[in-house]
């Protein structure tokens, strides 16, 4: 029976001593990964780099660039013509009197909303073939940049694993010598109780 009691506490402490291993693992990567300062003043080409990429793209990167190649292709946008209406449109609005200033505005009011609907179908198509189309490097950007500024590197998580390993052996060694010392009470004999 005290033989499977010490088995079981042996497996116990085992278990604890590798968790606190595993803790100590953890720690030491979770604070190599967050050492942003750290990580730019060893390698700031690709601090600048990642920086760069997200910056490009709060800016509206992407959008630019398709726009520039569409007009590279397409050739400068043609401008507006004075008049928005047909002249027979125009021949009937002044043929209408009084009123014709009012007709006019609801025309073009009404041409005007009609107009944006279709700029909005329009773009809708030209953003659903910049998105099926940039998905997968802004994906592929996204994922780089992400493991650029969480993956540890060797070196500061070597350094961060020495230094938690430092402190969990500085808290042990202070639990120890602050906990009291427990003595073993005295062993009571069978014969200094039976001849009393």
């Amino acid at each position: 029976m005290a033989t499977e009691t010490d088995a079981a506490r042996d497996r116990v402490i085992a278990a604890r001593a590798e968790l606190a291993g595993e803790l100590q693992t953890l720690e030491a990567s979770a604070r190599a990964a967050v050492d942003i300062p750290a990580r730019i003043k060893r390698s700031p080409a690709k601090a600048a780099a990642v920086a760069g990429g997200i910056g490009f793209l709060a800016l509206k990167g992407p959008k630019r660039l398709f726009g520039v190649a569409k007009r590279a292709v397409r050739g400068p946008s043609k401008p507006l013509p004075d008049s928005m209406l047909p002249d027979e449109v125009e021949k009937t609005l002044r043929s209408l009197g009084s009123d014709g200033d009012r007709i006019r505005g609801v025309l073009e009011r009404d041409f005007a909303s009609y107009a944006k609907a279709s700029a909005k179908k329009r773009k809708g198509i030209d953003r659903g073939a910049l998105m099926a189309l940039a998905t997968p490097f802004l994906a592929r950007g996204a994922k780089a940049a992400a493991d650029a500024l969480l993956t540890p590197d060797g070196d500061g998580f070597a350094k961060r694993l020495t230094e938690v390993r430092a402190r969990a052996e500085q808290e042990i060694a202070k639990a120890r010598t602050a906990a009291p010392s427990v003595s073993k009470p005295p062993a009571d004999d069978e014969g200094s109780s039976a001849g009393a």
